[in-house]
């Protein structure tokens, strides 16, 4: 199987304008962007609570016998 070519590829694009219009393509590419940004965020978000658990862990090793 072939990758399609730019004629191929800019025949889609018309199509896909003379279907939906600019607007809605435009609409539709303004939620993707904000799926993204909601996925990385979620993503950072994610990271920093592991880290945060892990800090708190590894906050206090002293053992019991020798806190005071």
């Amino acid at each position: 199987m072939h990758a399609p070519g730019p004629m191929q590829l800019l025949l889609i694009a018309i199509v896909l304008l003379v279907l939906f219009g600019r607007g809605k393509i435009a609409g539709m590419m303004g939620e993707v962007g904000k799926g993204i940004t909601a996925f990385k965020k979620g993503i950072k978000d994610g990271n920093e609570e592991i880290e945060k658990a892990a800090a708190d862990t590894a906050k206090d090793v002293t053992p019991e016998k020798d806190k005071v």
